[in-house]
C-alpha cells in the first residue's frame, strides 16, 4: 500500500475512503457550496490518506457523493464504525440480501457507499407520478430566497412546535435544511403536521450532493404510494393514529413494560405519542442512522420494531419502585439519549428484528381504525391534543368490583381506538339482577364491552369482549361463538394479569398452515350446562364449546379471516345462549356463567392459553358490564 499526505476535509474516524479525489462533476446548482472541492468548501487540515491496491477495491461510483459531507461539522461526529467485509456487488443484490446487510451494519462504516445506496434506494420509492425533483427545487429556491437570508422566510406552519435535531449539521446544513423545508412546504401544501421530517431531511443532508439532491429523495418518501403503507405521516391525524398504533402494540408485545407505565404515569398515551421522537430526536446519530438505514429498505413497520425494542430494554433497566413519583415520560427520553449505556446498536437492532409482527398490511388495517375511531371523537387538529387521554376519571368512576385506579390498569390493556372513550356502566347485578336476558337486553348495541366479576372468595376477574352481544343470534337455534382475536380475558385480584388471544404471542402458528386444514370438522354444538352448582364438579358437565361463526367486518390486524388457523378451537372468543355464556374455547372455557349469573367456571383454554382465572368453580358474588361511552 501507498501513503501520501493530501489536503482533505477529517471524517469521522479518519477512514480510507471517506471522500473520492475524482474531480466534481460540473453542475449548474445554486446551492451553498455548488462547484468547490471538498477541501475548499471545508477548509484544509492535512489528513493520511491510505490507498489500497487495485485488487483490494470494490465497485463503486463516486461521482454519486462528491459532495458528501459538505453540511456535517467533522469535530461534533462520532468515529465510524469498523469496517466490516462489503461485498463486491452489494448495490446489485436483491432487496430481501439487501435487508439482511442494513441489519447487519454492511455500509455503516463507508460514508461513500451509504450515500450511493441511499440513492439507489430512494430513487426506487414507488412514488405518485408528479413528485417534485432536483430541477423544480432549484427553481423555486431561486425564487424564494434570491438574495435573502433564509431567517427572512418562515418556517412552514406543519413544523409548528416540532423539534429541529439538527444531527451533527453545520452552520450550511442548518442553512439548507430549513430552505428544503420551506420548499417542501410550498410544494407540498397537504402536509399539516409533520415533527420527524425535520430530522429526517437532517440525517439524509449528511449523504446528500447537495440541497438539490436531498429535496429530491426526502419528496419520493414524501409522495411514496406503496400500497398499505407510508414513509411520513403528514397530518395530526396520521401522526395521532401511528402513536395509537404503536400504543396497541406495545400493549401487545410488551405487557410488562406497558404495565409498568400504567400504573406509573398518569396519561399513558402522552407517553406513547413520542415513540418517533425517540427514534428521530432522542437516538444518538450513530444510533438513528443505523434505524434510518433499515427505514428506507422496510418502511415504517421497522420503526415500530425499533421503538418496541427500546420500551422492552427500558423496562429491564427500571423498578417500579424507582419510577415512584417520577415524569415516566422524561425519564424515558434520557433512557433513549443514553441508550449506548445499556445495549449496542447491534442488539438493539437484533432484538427489534426478533420481535414478531404481524403483517404491513394487518398494521396498516390497525392504523386504520386507529384513524376512524379519533375521527369519530373529533380529534383531527393539533389544538385538540390537550383532549387526549386515557379515558378514565380518576375523580368519579365508581364500581362496586374495581377501584379506579385498577380500571386504569383494565382500560389500558383496551386497545387505543376505545381506550379514548370513558366507561359507561351497562349492566350490574346489584342494580339489574342475576337475569341473563336483562344481561342481554342491557349490553346489546354496544361494541366492545368489558366484563367484571367479583367472586364470594373476593377474588376479580373478566374479560374484554370485541364484538356486540347480538351477534349470538344471527347462528339460529345453533350457539355459535363470534367475536375476534382482540378479545382477551384478565385477572385482577390477588394478580394482575391478562391473557390474550393465543395467536398474537404466537403469530408464526397461523402463519405456515395449510389452508386446507382449516376445513376441519367443527365441534359439535351441546346443551349448555344446568345452573346446579352440584353438577359443576366434574369437567365433563361444563358449558360445550359451541360451533365458531365468522364475521365480515372493519376490524384491525387481529380479526380471524386474516389467519390460517390450525385449529377452529383456536379462534373460540364468545358464545351466548339462553342458558349462559361462554368466554374461551378449546380443552375447556375460560370462563363460563349461567342463566341465572349466579355460578361460573373457569379452566384452561386453547383460545387464550390461560390457566383458571380464579378458583375454578366459583359463586358469583357481582358482576358488571361496561361499555363505552361515544356521544
Amino acid at each position: 500500500m501507498l501513503q501520501v499526505g493530501l489536503n482533505m476535509p477529517r471524517s469521522p474516524g479518519g477512514a480510507a475512503g471517506d471522500f473520492p479525489t475524482a474531480e466534481p462533476a460540473e453542475d449548474d446548482n445554486t446551492g451553498p457550496g455548488q462547484g468547490l472541492c471538498p477541501a475548499e468548501m471545508f477548509g484544509s487540515s492535512p489528513v493520511t490518506v491510505v490507498i489500497t491496491s487495485e485488487t483490494d477495491t470494490w465497485d463503486i461510483d463516486a461521482s454519486s457523493c462528491l459532495g458528501c459531507g459538505q453540511f456535517v461539522d467533522w469535530d461534533r461526529m462520532p468515529d465510524l464504525e469498523q469496517q466490516a467485509p462489503i461485498p463486491r456487488d452489494i448495490l446489485s443484490r436483491p432487496l430481501k440480501e439487501l435487508k439482511k446487510l442494513a441489519r447487519e451494519g454492511a455500509w455503516a462504516a463507508s460514508r461513500p457507499l451509504r450515500a450511493q445506496v441511499y440513492q439507489q434506494l430512494l430513487q426506487q420509492v414507488s412514488c405518485r407520478l408528479v413528485t417534485p425533483d432536483a430541477a423544480v427545487y432549484r427553481d423555486v429556491a431561486s425564487r424564494l430566497f434570491g438574495k435573502l437570508s433564509v431567517s427572512s422566510h418562515p418556517l412552514p406552519d406543519f413544523l409548528e412546535a416540532c423539534s429541529m435535531p439538527t444531527y451533527c449539521l453545520n452552520l450550511e446544513g442548518v442553512t439548507a435544511l430549513k430552505k428544503i423545508l420551506i420548499c417542501v412546504g410550498h410544494l407540498f401544501p397537504d402536509i399539516t403536521y409533520s415533527p420527524t421530517l425535520p430530522s429526517l431531511v437532517a440525517l439524509l443532508l449528511h449523504y446528500s450532493e447537495d440541497e438539490a439532491q436531498c429535496f429530491e429523495n426526502i419528496s419520493r418518501l414524501i409522495a411514496s404510494n406503496a400500497p398499505h403503507a407510508s414513509y411520513i405521516d403528514q397530518s395530526f391525524l396520521a401522526h395521532q393514529a401511528s402513536c395509537m398504533t404503536f400504543g396497541d402494540l406495545a400493549n401487545k408485545h410488551c405487557p410488562a413494560a406497558h404495565k409498568l407505565i400504567a400504573n406509573s404515569s398518569e396519561n399513558i398515551f402522552e407517553v406513547y405519542s413520542e415513540w418517533l421522537s425517540w427514534l428521530f430526536h432522542d437516538l444518538p446519530f450513530a444510533y438513528a442512522i443505523r434505524v434510518f438505514d433499515v427505514y428506507l429498505l422496510e418502511g415504517q413497520k421497522v420503526l415500530y420494531r425499533i421503538a418496541l425494542a427500546l420500551l422492552k430494554q427500558y423496562r429491564l433497566s427500571v423498578t417500579s419502585s424507582e419510577l415512584e413519583g417520577t415524569d415516566i415520560k422524561a425519564d424515558l427520553q434520557a433512557f433513549v439519549q443514553n441508550i449506548a449505556d445499556h445495549v449496542t446498536v447491534d442488539k438493539l437492532l437484533e432484538r427489534a428484528f426478533g420481535i414478531r409482527l404481524f403483517s404491513r398490511k394487518e398494521i396498516w388495517l390497525l392504523q386504520m381504525a386507529n384513524r376512524k375511531a379519533l375521527m369519530e371523537r373529533g380529534i383531527t387538529m393539533v389544538q385538540s391534543r390537550q383532549s387526549f387521554h386515557l379515558a378514565v376519571d380518576m375523580q368519579n368512576f365508581s364500581s362496586s368490583i374495581v377501584s379506579a385506579q385498577e380500571m386504569r390498569v383494565v382500560w389500558s390493556w383496551i386497545p387505543e381506538r376505545f381506550s379514548l372513550f370513558p366507561p359507561l356502566l351497562l349492566f350490574s347485578t346489584s342494580e339489574d339482577g342475576c337475569s341473563l336476558q336483562r344481561f342481554y337486553t342491557c349490553c346489546e348495541g354496544y361494541e366492545p364491552t368489558v366484563l367484571l366479576l367479583k367472586t364470594t372468595e373476593g377474588e376479580v376477574c373478566g374479560a374484554f369482549l370485541s364484538s356486540d352481544w347480538s351477534e349470538r343470534k344471527k347462528s339460529g337455534a345453533t350457539s355459535g361463538f363470534f367475536g375476534t382475536g382482540e378479545c382477551f380475558v384478565f385477572t385482577v385480584r390477588p394478580r394482575t394479569e391478562r391473557y390474550e388471544w393465543v395467536f398474537i404471542k404466537k403469530p408464526e402458528l397461523a402463519k405456515a398452515v395449510p389452508r386446507s386444514r382449516q376445513r376441519s370438522p367443527s365441534p359439535c354444538p351441546a346443551a349448555l350446562l344446568s345452573s346446579s352448582p352440584e353438577s359443576r364438579g366434574s369437567s365433563s358437565n361444563h358449558l360445550t364449546v359451541p360451533t365458531p361463526q365468522r364475521r365480515g367486518r372493519l376490524s384491525p390486524f387481529l380479526a380471524i379471516r386474516h389467519f390460517l388457523l390450525p385449529s377452529k378451537t383456536a379462534s373460540m372468543f364468545m358464545a351466548g345462549s339462553r342458558e349462559g355464556i361462554i368466554i374461551g374455547g378449546g380443552g375447556g372455557q375460560a370462563l363460563s356463567l349461567d342463566a341465572n349469573l349466579l355460578w361460573g367456571r373457569t379452566e384452561h383454554c386453547e383460545t387464550f392459553d390461560n390457566p383458571p382465572l380464579c378458583q375454578e368453580n366459583f359463586k358469583v358474588q357481582l358482576l358488571e358490564v361496561w361499555g363505552f361511552q361515544n356521544s
